[in-house]
Protein backbone atom coordinates (compact mmCIF):
# COMPACT_ATOMS: atom_id res chain seq x y z
CA UNK A 1 0.00 0.00 0.00
CA UNK A 2 1.54 3.37 -1.02
CA UNK A 3 1.97 5.67 1.22
CA UNK A 4 0.43 9.69 0.16
CA UNK A 5 0.92 13.00 1.63
CA UNK A 6 -2.27 15.38 2.48
CA UNK A 7 -2.28 16.61 -1.08
CA UNK A 8 -2.25 12.93 -3.20
CA UNK A 9 -5.28 11.93 -0.22
CA UNK A 10 -7.62 14.98 -1.26
CA UNK A 11 -6.46 14.06 -5.22
CA UNK A 12 -7.74 10.50 -4.83
CA UNK A 13 -10.83 11.98 -2.90
CA UNK A 14 -11.21 14.34 -6.03
CA UNK A 15 -11.14 11.60 -8.85
CA UNK A 16 -13.29 9.33 -6.35
CA UNK A 17 -16.16 12.14 -7.18
CA UNK A 18 -15.84 13.02 -10.07
CA UNK A 19 -16.94 9.11 -10.91
CA UNK A 20 -20.59 10.77 -10.06
CA UNK A 21 -19.97 9.76 -6.27
CA UNK A 22 -20.98 12.22 -3.07
CA UNK A 23 -19.50 13.10 -0.15
CA UNK A 24 -22.03 10.62 1.91
CA UNK A 25 -20.98 7.69 -0.74
CA UNK A 26 -17.55 7.74 0.61
CA UNK A 27 -18.06 8.53 4.16
CA UNK A 28 -20.96 5.91 4.10
CA UNK A 29 -18.49 3.42 2.84
CA UNK A 30 -15.96 5.00 5.06
CA UNK A 31 -17.39 4.86 7.99
CA UNK A 32 -19.15 1.42 7.81
CA UNK A 33 -15.59 -0.32 7.02
CA UNK A 34 -14.41 1.20 9.51
CA UNK A 35 -17.24 -0.22 12.38
CA UNK A 36 -16.34 -3.61 10.95
CA UNK A 37 -12.21 -2.57 11.33
CA UNK A 38 -12.24 -1.94 14.87
CA UNK A 39 -14.72 -4.94 15.49
CA UNK A 40 -12.04 -7.27 14.17
CA UNK A 41 -9.08 -5.63 16.01
CA UNK A 42 -11.31 -5.88 19.49
CA UNK A 43 -13.22 -8.59 18.70
CA UNK A 44 -15.01 -9.04 22.20
CA UNK A 45 -17.99 -6.24 22.32
CA UNK A 46 -17.85 -3.59 24.62
CA UNK A 47 -18.08 0.18 25.30
CA UNK A 48 -17.58 2.51 22.48
CA UNK A 49 -16.69 5.82 22.92
CA UNK A 50 -16.68 8.73 19.97
CA UNK A 51 -14.77 11.53 20.82
CA UNK A 52 -16.04 13.94 18.12
CA UNK A 53 -14.87 17.66 16.37
CA UNK A 54 -16.35 19.20 13.89
CA UNK A 55 -15.59 17.75 10.50
CA UNK A 56 -16.03 14.38 8.70
CA UNK A 57 -13.67 12.32 10.80
CA UNK A 58 -16.54 12.98 13.78
CA UNK A 59 -18.73 11.49 10.54
CA UNK A 60 -16.69 8.52 9.79
CA UNK A 61 -17.02 7.83 13.61
CA UNK A 62 -20.47 8.17 13.79
CA UNK A 63 -21.25 5.80 11.10
CA UNK A 64 -19.06 3.47 12.66
CA UNK A 65 -20.83 3.38 16.13
CA UNK A 66 -23.92 2.40 14.42
CA UNK A 67 -22.02 -0.72 13.05
CA UNK A 68 -20.85 -1.33 16.30
CA UNK A 69 -23.89 -1.20 18.02
CA UNK A 70 -26.39 -2.47 15.58
CA UNK A 71 -23.99 -5.35 13.95
CA UNK A 72 -21.64 -6.33 16.68
CA UNK A 73 -23.14 -5.29 19.97
CA UNK A 74 -21.25 -3.02 21.66
CA UNK A 75 -22.60 -0.17 24.22
CA UNK A 76 -21.76 3.41 22.04
CA UNK A 77 -21.85 6.77 23.29
CA UNK A 78 -20.71 10.06 22.38
CA UNK A 79 -18.50 12.67 24.05
CA UNK A 80 -18.47 15.97 21.51
CA UNK A 81 -16.50 18.88 21.67
CA UNK A 82 -19.23 21.36 20.23
CA UNK A 83 -22.55 20.82 20.05
CA UNK A 84 -24.36 19.36 17.34
CA UNK A 85 -25.44 22.71 15.21
CA UNK A 86 -21.50 23.97 15.64
CA UNK A 87 -20.68 20.21 13.00
CA UNK A 88 -20.48 19.76 9.40
CA UNK A 89 -23.78 19.49 7.35
CA UNK A 90 -22.86 15.80 6.89
CA UNK A 91 -21.71 15.05 10.40
CA UNK A 92 -25.02 16.75 11.83
CA UNK A 93 -26.75 14.66 9.51
CA UNK A 94 -24.76 10.96 10.86
CA UNK A 95 -25.30 12.23 13.97
CA UNK A 96 -29.37 11.89 14.24
CA UNK A 97 -29.24 8.87 12.02
CA UNK A 98 -27.19 7.33 14.86
CA UNK A 99 -30.66 7.91 16.88
CA UNK A 100 -30.21 6.61 20.57
CA UNK A 101 -26.92 7.27 21.49
CA UNK A 102 -25.85 9.27 25.32
CA UNK A 103 -24.37 12.52 24.11
CA UNK A 104 -21.93 12.78 27.50
CA UNK A 105 -21.44 15.88 29.05
CA UNK A 106 -18.98 14.97 31.43
CA UNK A 107 -15.96 12.05 31.94
CA UNK A 108 -17.59 8.97 31.31
CA UNK A 109 -18.57 6.92 34.12
CA UNK A 110 -15.65 4.55 33.37
CA UNK A 111 -16.63 2.17 36.55
CA UNK A 112 -19.86 0.63 34.95
CA UNK A 113 -18.86 0.59 31.42
CA UNK A 114 -18.71 -2.64 29.80
CA UNK A 115 -15.65 -3.75 28.60
CA UNK A 116 -12.80 -3.74 26.86
CA UNK A 117 -13.45 0.62 26.87
CA UNK A 118 -12.32 1.93 23.45
CA UNK A 119 -12.31 4.94 23.21
CA UNK A 120 -12.54 6.56 19.38
CA UNK A 121 -10.65 9.48 18.36
CA UNK A 122 -12.64 11.84 15.61
CA UNK A 123 -11.34 14.80 17.06
CA UNK A 124 -9.66 15.66 14.17
CA UNK A 125 -8.50 15.08 10.76
CA UNK A 126 -5.88 14.86 8.33
CA UNK A 127 -6.44 18.42 7.38
CA UNK A 128 -5.68 19.85 10.90
CA UNK A 129 -2.93 21.98 11.10
CA UNK A 130 -0.89 23.37 14.17
CA UNK A 131 -1.27 22.42 18.36
CA UNK A 132 -4.73 21.90 18.95
CA UNK A 133 -6.52 23.93 21.47
CA UNK A 134 -9.57 23.60 23.87
CA UNK A 135 -12.08 22.25 23.78
CA UNK A 136 -10.47 19.77 21.62
CA UNK A 137 -7.63 19.88 23.50
CA UNK A 138 -9.38 19.23 26.52
CA UNK A 139 -10.81 16.25 25.02
CA UNK A 140 -7.59 14.83 23.95
CA UNK A 141 -6.23 15.01 27.66
CA UNK A 142 -9.50 13.32 29.25
CA UNK A 143 -8.70 10.79 26.59
CA UNK A 144 -5.44 9.83 27.90
CA UNK A 145 -6.71 9.88 31.45
CA UNK A 146 -8.71 7.14 30.22
CA UNK A 147 -5.86 5.35 28.63
CA UNK A 148 -3.37 5.84 31.12
CA UNK A 149 -5.69 5.19 34.67
CA UNK A 150 -8.48 3.06 34.10
CA UNK A 151 -7.50 0.95 30.95
CA UNK A 152 -9.34 2.66 28.16
CA UNK A 153 -7.71 2.00 24.50
CA UNK A 154 -7.78 4.38 21.71
CA UNK A 155 -8.75 3.84 18.29
CA UNK A 156 -8.15 6.68 15.90
CA UNK A 157 -9.86 7.69 12.66
CA UNK A 158 -7.39 7.91 9.83
CA UNK A 159 -4.75 10.09 12.44
CA UNK A 160 -4.47 10.49 15.72
CA UNK A 161 -5.42 13.90 16.42
CA UNK A 162 -3.05 16.68 16.81
CA UNK A 163 -0.19 14.97 14.53
CA UNK A 164 0.44 15.91 11.14
CA UNK A 165 -0.18 13.45 8.44
CA UNK A 166 2.86 14.59 5.90
CA UNK A 167 5.74 14.38 8.70
CA UNK A 168 4.24 12.19 11.48
CA UNK A 169 5.49 15.41 13.47
CA UNK A 170 3.30 15.40 16.78
CA UNK A 171 2.53 18.61 18.47
CA UNK A 172 1.41 19.38 21.98
CA UNK A 173 -1.26 17.07 23.40
CA UNK A 174 -1.69 14.40 20.44
CA UNK A 175 -3.41 11.96 21.01
CA UNK A 176 -1.68 8.74 21.34
CA UNK A 177 -3.71 5.90 19.89
CA UNK A 178 -3.34 2.00 20.25
CA UNK A 179 -4.89 1.68 16.85
CA UNK A 180 -4.38 3.97 14.05
CA UNK A 181 -7.37 3.55 11.06
CA UNK A 182 -6.31 5.09 7.96
CA UNK A 183 -8.94 5.59 5.84
CA UNK A 184 -8.32 4.40 2.27
CA UNK A 185 -4.92 4.91 1.93
CA UNK A 186 -1.49 5.34 3.85
CA UNK A 187 -0.42 7.97 4.93
CA UNK A 188 3.20 8.75 4.99
CA UNK A 189 4.03 10.48 8.08
CA UNK A 190 2.54 7.60 10.21
CA UNK A 191 4.69 4.97 8.59
CA UNK A 192 7.54 7.24 10.12
CA UNK A 193 9.08 5.85 12.98
CA UNK A 194 9.20 8.08 15.40
CA UNK A 195 5.44 8.62 14.79
CA UNK A 196 4.95 5.10 15.73
CA UNK A 197 4.63 6.02 19.81
CA UNK A 198 0.93 8.15 18.74
CA UNK A 199 -0.11 6.51 16.26
CA UNK A 200 0.27 2.44 18.18
CA UNK A 201 -0.41 -0.53 15.72
CA UNK A 202 -1.58 0.86 11.96
CA UNK A 203 -4.58 -0.64 9.99
CA UNK A 204 -5.68 0.14 6.31
CA UNK A 205 -9.27 0.37 6.48
CA UNK A 206 -10.52 0.10 2.41
CA UNK A 207 -12.36 2.57 0.75
CA UNK A 208 -12.34 1.12 -3.16
CA UNK A 209 -13.06 4.28 -4.65
CA UNK A 210 -9.79 5.97 -3.21
CA UNK A 211 -6.93 4.88 -5.50
CA UNK A 212 -3.63 5.71 -6.03
CA UNK A 213 -1.56 4.21 -8.61
CA UNK A 214 1.98 6.03 -8.26
CA UNK A 215 4.81 4.09 -6.89
CA UNK A 216 6.15 5.68 -3.75
CA UNK A 217 9.58 5.27 -1.82
CA UNK A 218 7.63 4.06 1.68
CA UNK A 219 4.72 1.41 1.51
CA UNK A 220 2.47 0.22 4.58
CA UNK A 221 2.60 -4.17 4.88
CA UNK A 222 -0.63 -4.87 5.15
CA UNK A 223 -2.78 -7.95 3.41
CA UNK A 224 -5.26 -6.03 1.77
CA UNK A 225 -2.93 -4.77 -0.65
CA UNK A 226 -0.07 -7.08 -0.45
CA UNK A 227 -1.05 -10.74 -2.61
CA UNK A 228 2.24 -12.88 -1.38
CA UNK A 229 1.86 -16.10 0.71
CA UNK A 230 -1.90 -16.17 0.62
CA UNK A 231 -2.12 -19.29 -2.47
CA UNK A 232 -3.98 -22.72 -0.79
CA UNK A 233 -1.55 -25.51 -1.02
CA UNK A 234 -2.33 -28.24 -3.61
CA UNK A 235 -4.32 -31.11 -2.11
CA UNK A 236 -0.91 -33.62 -3.30
CA UNK A 237 1.16 -31.27 -1.15
CA UNK A 238 4.17 -32.74 0.65
CA UNK A 239 6.80 -31.81 3.69
CA UNK A 240 9.17 -31.40 0.77
CA UNK A 241 7.35 -29.15 -1.56
CA UNK A 242 7.06 -27.28 2.13
CA UNK A 243 10.90 -26.89 1.92
CA UNK A 244 13.70 -27.74 4.38
CA UNK A 245 15.00 -24.91 6.96
CA UNK A 246 18.47 -25.71 8.51
CA UNK A 247 18.96 -23.41 12.04
CA UNK A 248 22.10 -23.31 13.49
CA UNK A 249 21.27 -21.87 16.89
CA UNK A 250 21.57 -22.51 20.67
CA UNK A 251 24.57 -22.46 22.73
CA UNK A 252 24.80 -23.68 26.97
CA UNK A 253 24.35 -20.05 27.40
CA UNK A 254 20.94 -19.74 25.46
CA UNK A 255 19.14 -22.81 24.61
CA UNK A 256 16.17 -20.99 24.58
CA UNK A 257 16.77 -19.43 21.42
CA UNK A 258 17.48 -22.43 19.38
CA UNK A 259 14.09 -24.00 20.29
CA UNK A 260 12.37 -20.62 19.58
CA UNK A 261 13.55 -20.56 16.01
CA UNK A 262 12.99 -23.79 15.80
CA UNK A 263 8.97 -23.26 17.04
CA UNK A 264 9.10 -20.24 14.35
CA UNK A 265 9.96 -22.70 11.52
CA UNK A 266 7.40 -25.26 12.78
CA UNK A 267 4.48 -23.14 13.10
CA UNK A 268 6.08 -21.18 10.02
CA UNK A 269 4.39 -24.19 7.89
CA UNK A 270 8.07 -25.81 6.88
CA UNK A 271 8.39 -29.52 5.40
CA UNK A 272 11.50 -30.57 7.30
CA UNK A 273 13.38 -28.59 10.06
CA UNK A 274 16.87 -29.33 11.46
CA UNK A 275 18.52 -27.67 14.03
CA UNK A 276 22.09 -27.78 14.21
CA UNK A 277 23.48 -26.92 17.74
CA UNK A 278 27.20 -27.50 19.12
CA UNK A 279 27.25 -30.80 21.10
CA UNK A 280 27.51 -29.61 24.83
CA UNK A 281 23.93 -28.10 24.36
CA UNK A 282 22.12 -30.91 23.34
CA UNK A 283 21.12 -32.13 26.59
CA UNK A 284 19.88 -28.37 27.32
CA UNK A 285 18.35 -28.28 23.94
CA UNK A 286 16.80 -31.55 22.75
CA UNK A 287 13.67 -32.00 25.28
CA UNK A 288 12.98 -28.75 24.90
CA UNK A 289 12.24 -29.14 21.67
CA UNK A 290 9.00 -29.71 19.52
CA UNK A 291 9.49 -33.59 18.83
CA UNK A 292 8.88 -32.77 15.53
CA UNK A 293 11.96 -31.19 15.04
CA UNK A 294 15.49 -33.08 14.09
CA UNK A 295 18.30 -32.45 16.18
CA UNK A 296 22.02 -33.01 14.85
CA UNK A 297 24.98 -31.59 16.58
CA UNK A 298 28.01 -30.31 14.92
CA UNK A 299 32.00 -30.25 15.55
CA UNK A 300 32.20 -27.21 12.91
CA UNK A 301 29.84 -25.17 11.47
CA UNK A 302 30.83 -25.95 8.11
CA UNK A 303 29.10 -29.62 8.11
CA UNK A 304 26.42 -27.43 6.98
CA UNK A 305 27.32 -27.12 3.89
CA UNK A 306 27.63 -30.28 2.91
CA UNK A 307 23.79 -30.52 3.70
CA UNK A 308 20.39 -30.23 1.65
CA UNK A 309 18.50 -27.41 2.72
CA UNK A 310 16.43 -24.59 1.22
CA UNK A 311 16.86 -21.83 4.11
CA UNK A 312 19.50 -21.51 6.68
CA UNK A 313 18.88 -19.52 9.99
CA UNK A 314 21.88 -18.77 11.74
CA UNK A 315 22.89 -16.73 14.59
CA UNK A 316 20.36 -17.33 17.39
CA UNK A 317 21.32 -17.39 20.93
CA UNK A 318 24.93 -18.97 19.52
CA UNK A 319 26.50 -16.45 22.17
CA UNK A 320 30.42 -15.77 21.83
CA UNK A 321 31.44 -18.83 20.04
CA UNK A 322 35.38 -19.66 20.17
CA UNK A 323 37.85 -17.67 17.60
CA UNK A 324 37.86 -21.01 14.99
CA UNK A 325 34.30 -21.44 15.28
CA UNK A 326 33.55 -17.76 14.73
CA UNK A 327 35.31 -17.62 11.70
CA UNK A 328 33.71 -20.89 10.48
CA UNK A 329 30.65 -19.29 10.91
CA UNK A 330 31.43 -16.31 9.31
CA UNK A 331 32.78 -18.54 6.66
CA UNK A 332 29.72 -20.33 6.48
CA UNK A 333 27.89 -17.22 5.92
CA UNK A 334 29.50 -16.24 3.25
CA UNK A 335 29.89 -19.83 1.30
CA UNK A 336 26.46 -20.84 1.98
CA UNK A 337 24.26 -21.03 -1.57
CA UNK A 338 20.81 -20.87 -0.21
CA UNK A 339 18.66 -17.91 1.27
CA UNK A 340 19.79 -16.92 4.35
CA UNK A 341 18.60 -15.38 7.41
CA UNK A 342 21.41 -13.93 9.94
CA UNK A 343 20.35 -12.53 13.46
CA UNK A 344 21.57 -11.48 16.67
CA UNK A 345 25.03 -12.89 17.71
CA UNK A 346 26.01 -13.68 14.31
CA UNK A 347 25.28 -10.44 13.79
CA UNK A 348 27.70 -9.39 15.97
CA UNK A 349 30.45 -11.70 14.95
CA UNK A 350 30.33 -9.79 11.34
CA UNK A 351 30.37 -6.82 12.95
CA UNK A 352 33.19 -7.54 15.64
CA UNK A 353 35.26 -9.10 13.07
CA UNK A 354 34.65 -6.18 9.94
CA UNK A 355 32.99 -8.43 7.69
CA UNK A 356 29.84 -6.62 6.63
CA UNK A 357 31.61 -7.43 3.10
CA UNK A 358 30.44 -10.82 3.11
CA UNK A 359 26.82 -9.41 2.59
CA UNK A 360 24.82 -9.90 -0.66
CA UNK A 361 21.65 -10.84 -1.92
CA UNK A 362 21.08 -14.29 -0.47
CA UNK A 363 21.66 -12.66 3.17
CA UNK A 364 18.47 -11.42 4.72
CA UNK A 365 19.60 -9.90 7.92
CA UNK A 366 17.28 -9.00 11.08
CA UNK A 367 19.01 -6.49 13.47
CA UNK A 368 17.25 -5.03 16.43
CA UNK A 369 18.47 -0.97 16.64
CA UNK A 370 21.63 -2.17 19.02
CA UNK A 371 23.04 -4.69 16.71
CA UNK A 372 22.60 -2.35 13.50
CA UNK A 373 24.60 0.29 15.40
CA UNK A 374 27.18 -2.26 15.93
CA UNK A 375 27.25 -3.38 11.79
CA UNK A 376 27.14 0.40 10.54
CA UNK A 377 27.77 2.84 13.58
CA UNK A 378 28.04 5.72 11.02
CA UNK A 379 24.15 5.17 10.11
CA UNK A 380 23.14 5.32 14.16
CA UNK A 381 23.02 8.81 14.39
CA UNK A 382 20.75 9.36 11.39
CA UNK A 383 16.70 8.34 10.98
CA UNK A 384 16.00 4.88 10.77
CA UNK A 385 14.33 6.27 7.29
CA UNK A 386 17.45 6.78 6.49
CA UNK A 387 19.66 4.87 7.77
CA UNK A 388 17.16 1.77 5.79
CA UNK A 389 17.98 3.91 2.53
CA UNK A 390 21.51 4.28 2.35
CA UNK A 391 21.74 0.50 3.70
CA UNK A 392 20.26 -0.41 0.31
CA UNK A 393 22.22 1.90 -1.63
CA UNK A 394 25.13 -0.31 -0.11
CA UNK A 395 24.22 -3.23 -0.36
CA UNK A 396 22.55 -6.40 -2.04
CA UNK A 397 21.37 -8.27 0.90
CA UNK A 398 17.80 -7.88 2.31
CA UNK A 399 17.35 -5.73 6.02
CA UNK A 400 14.98 -6.54 8.76
CA UNK A 401 15.46 -3.52 11.16
CA UNK A 402 13.36 -4.27 13.78
CA UNK A 403 11.67 -2.03 16.35
CA UNK A 404 8.25 -0.66 17.38
CA UNK A 405 7.49 0.53 13.70
CA UNK A 406 9.91 -2.55 11.86
CA UNK A 407 11.25 -1.53 8.50
CA UNK A 408 12.05 -4.03 5.79
CA UNK A 409 14.03 -3.37 2.55
CA UNK A 410 15.62 -4.23 -0.28
CA UNK A 411 17.55 -2.32 -3.25
CA UNK A 412 15.20 -1.47 -6.15
CA UNK A 413 12.02 -1.55 -4.06
CA UNK A 414 10.50 0.59 -1.60
CA UNK A 415 11.04 0.75 2.49
CA UNK A 416 7.89 -1.19 3.69
CA UNK A 417 6.54 -0.41 6.98
CA UNK A 418 5.38 -2.92 9.48
CA UNK A 419 1.35 -2.35 10.57
CA UNK A 420 1.07 -4.53 13.17
CA UNK A 421 2.54 -5.31 16.67
CA UNK A 422 2.21 -4.14 20.47
CA UNK A 423 4.37 -3.41 23.34
CA UNK A 424 3.75 -6.61 24.65
CA UNK A 425 6.45 -7.89 22.36
CA UNK A 426 9.59 -6.67 24.14
CA UNK A 427 10.11 -9.80 25.61
CA UNK A 428 13.37 -11.77 24.39
CA UNK A 429 13.12 -14.48 22.59
CA UNK A 430 10.34 -12.64 19.91
CA UNK A 431 12.93 -12.51 17.26
CA UNK A 432 14.32 -15.83 17.46
CA UNK A 433 10.68 -16.58 16.67
CA UNK A 434 10.37 -14.35 14.21
CA UNK A 435 13.83 -15.43 12.36
CA UNK A 436 12.69 -18.92 12.24
CA UNK A 437 9.13 -17.82 11.00
CA UNK A 438 11.25 -16.40 8.02
CA UNK A 439 12.87 -18.82 7.41
CA UNK A 440 10.09 -21.21 6.95
CA UNK A 441 8.77 -18.71 4.03
CA UNK A 442 12.19 -18.36 2.53
CA UNK A 443 12.55 -22.58 2.40
CA UNK A 444 8.66 -22.38 0.65
CA UNK A 445 10.04 -20.01 -2.09
CA UNK A 446 8.87 -16.97 -0.99
CA UNK A 447 11.49 -14.03 -1.81
CA UNK A 448 13.72 -12.46 0.85
CA UNK A 449 11.65 -8.95 0.97
CA UNK A 450 8.34 -10.97 1.17
CA UNK A 451 8.97 -13.67 3.81
CA UNK A 452 10.34 -11.17 6.06
CA UNK A 453 7.46 -8.57 5.31
CA UNK A 454 5.02 -11.22 6.12
CA UNK A 455 7.18 -12.44 9.17
CA UNK A 456 7.10 -9.52 10.36
CA UNK A 457 3.50 -8.98 10.15
CA UNK A 458 2.24 -11.98 11.14
CA UNK A 459 4.54 -12.08 14.48
CA UNK A 460 2.91 -8.63 15.30
CA UNK A 461 -0.88 -9.83 14.37
CA UNK A 462 -0.50 -12.86 16.61
CA UNK A 463 1.02 -10.96 19.58
CA UNK A 464 -2.44 -8.13 19.01
CA UNK A 465 -4.83 -11.09 19.07
CA UNK A 466 -3.19 -12.87 21.94
CA UNK A 467 -4.14 -9.64 23.78
CA UNK A 468 -7.24 -8.82 22.26
CA UNK A 469 -9.15 -11.87 22.53
CA UNK A 470 -7.94 -11.50 26.42
CA UNK A 471 -5.73 -14.72 26.72
CA UNK A 472 -2.87 -12.74 27.50
CA UNK A 473 -1.73 -9.10 28.50
CA UNK A 474 1.29 -6.59 27.42
CA UNK A 475 2.68 -7.71 30.49
CA UNK A 476 2.01 -11.37 30.49
CA UNK A 477 3.08 -11.90 26.66
CA UNK A 478 5.53 -14.78 26.01
CA UNK A 479 7.24 -15.39 22.31
CA UNK A 480 5.43 -18.50 22.89
CA UNK A 481 1.66 -16.90 23.18
CA UNK A 482 3.15 -15.53 19.82
CA UNK A 483 3.49 -19.01 18.47
CA UNK A 484 0.45 -20.12 19.74
CA UNK A 485 -1.46 -17.37 17.57
CA UNK A 486 0.68 -17.59 14.47
CA UNK A 487 -1.92 -19.74 13.15
CA UNK A 488 -5.29 -16.93 13.08
CA UNK A 489 -2.51 -14.12 12.09
CA UNK A 490 -2.58 -17.02 9.10
CA UNK A 491 -5.63 -16.97 8.84
CA UNK A 492 -6.29 -13.33 9.01
CA UNK A 493 -2.89 -12.72 6.13
CA UNK A 494 -4.85 -15.45 3.99
CA UNK A 495 -8.08 -13.73 4.04
CA UNK A 496 -6.73 -9.84 3.47
CA UNK A 497 -8.13 -8.51 6.91
CA UNK A 498 -7.03 -7.09 9.70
Amino acid sequence: MPAVSVKDMRDAESRAMATGLSEEDVLNHAGSNLGHSIARFFPNPGSAIAYLGKGHNAGDALVALRVLRDSFGWQISIRAAYPIDACAPLTRKKWNELGDAANLAETPDWQNCHRPLILIDGLLGIGAQGPMRDPLLAMAHEMRWLRENVGARIAAVDVPSGIDADSGTATPGTVTADLTLMIGLAKRGLLMSHAAAHTGALSLVPVDCLKYSHPTDIELICPQTLHFGKSPRPFDFHKGMAGRVAILAGSTTYPGAAVLAAHGALRGGAGLITLHIPKDAVPLIAPRCPPEIIIRSYASPLELLDTRFDSLVIGCGIGQPDQHTAAEIIRLIADTRVPTVVDADALNLIAANSQTCILDERHLITPHPGEFARLFPELAKISREAAVSRFIANFKATLLLKGSRSLIAQRGKPILANSTGTPGMATGGQGDLLSGLIGAQLAAGLKPIESAALGAWLCGRASEIAIHTHSQSEQSLSPSDTANHLGHAFIDWHGSQR
